[in-house]
């Protein structure tokens, strides 16, 4: 257990028993901040992949809950626009020495944030608390990155996609988007669903633990994850409620399907990446 990990076990465990933003100490807030860089260095992560599966660091995210739970709202100025928060955004001004960019008017990036090298941010789009963003990814428009989602290295996250967030409970595992993906324009990730890597998703394809995927690879239905380097799309399986009266003609539901990725899918993704490099 690390020094940091111990100081916000202890200010979790005093905050349980009715610690206050008026109680906290100057040292407590201290450490809160020290969190929050640790965060944005990429030091800790609301969740890493041991032995082959994804798993929450419940007191990572305890840490974001005090920031919440021991801070008051302030008005912060963002150029010439105040908003009122507990957390203010993030300092940006690392981010070109390690060759990433943010373009203007839209591009928010959540204080506990960490977002790599080579990384593109285009506006507008929203990284929130205790997001991990990998190097080399593109968000790009009118993108979110929920709170606590983990995205690979290399991953091309379509215009008006949403990966959602799973800040509680903290024993839960959040949104994981593994290295090398590519999700097609307006995909929905959500509710701890892990997307694996170097698979290729259709545009608004949405993943989430309670619609089933039909892998054709392995001919096996499964759920909460896609299987790593697969194409999925959306199609429509009948309904258990089809032959009710109210639903003239059947009912329809969504489903998943997944299969091989062709080689000439991988060309056109190897393409794009090749174009957003230069």
């Amino acid at each position: 257990m690390t020094t940091l990990q111990s100081d916000i076990d202890d200010l979790w465990n005093r905050y349980d028993e009715g610690l206050t933003a008026a109680d906290a100490t100057a040292d407590d807030y201290d450490t809160l901040e020290a969190f929050l860089t640790a965060l944005e260095a990429g030091e800790v992560r609301a969740a890493e992949k041991r032995d082959g599966s994804w798993e929450a660091n419940a007191w990572v995210k305890r840490g974001i809950l005090l920031n919440f739970g021991l801070r008051d709202i302030e008005t912060h100025t963002y150029g010439d626009v105040d908003y009122h928060d507990v957390l203010p955004l993030r300092d940006t001004s690392d981010l070109p020495d390690r060759g990433s960019r943010n373009t203007p008017d839209g591009t928010v990036i959540r204080r506990g944030a960490y977002v790599g090298g080579d990384a593109i941010m285009m506006s507008p789009s929203f990284v929130n608390v205790g997001a991990y963003v990998g190097d080399g990814t593109l968000v790009d428009s009118c993108d979110t990155v929920g709170s606590c989602a983990q995205i690979g290295e290399d991953v091309k996250l379509g215009a008006n996609t949403l990966i959602g967030g799973v800040l509680e409970p903290v024993e839960g595992a959040p949104v994981v988007v593994e290295d090398g993906v590519s999700l097609g324009a307006g995909c929905r990730v959500t509710s701890g669903f892990v997307v694996g890597e170097n698979s290729v998703v259709g545009e608004n394809t949405l993943l989430t633990p309670r619609i089933p995927v039909y892998d054709l690879v392995e001919e096996e239905v499964v759920y909460g994850h896609l299987p790593p380097e697969r194409r999925a799309f959306v199609r429509y399986v009948e309904s258990s409620v089809s032959d009710h009266d109210l639903f003239d003609g059947g009912a329809y539901k969504p489903a998943v399907v997944a299969t091989d990725i062709k080689e000439t899918t991988l060309e056109s993704t190897e393409r794009e990446a090749a174009l957003r490099s230069n």
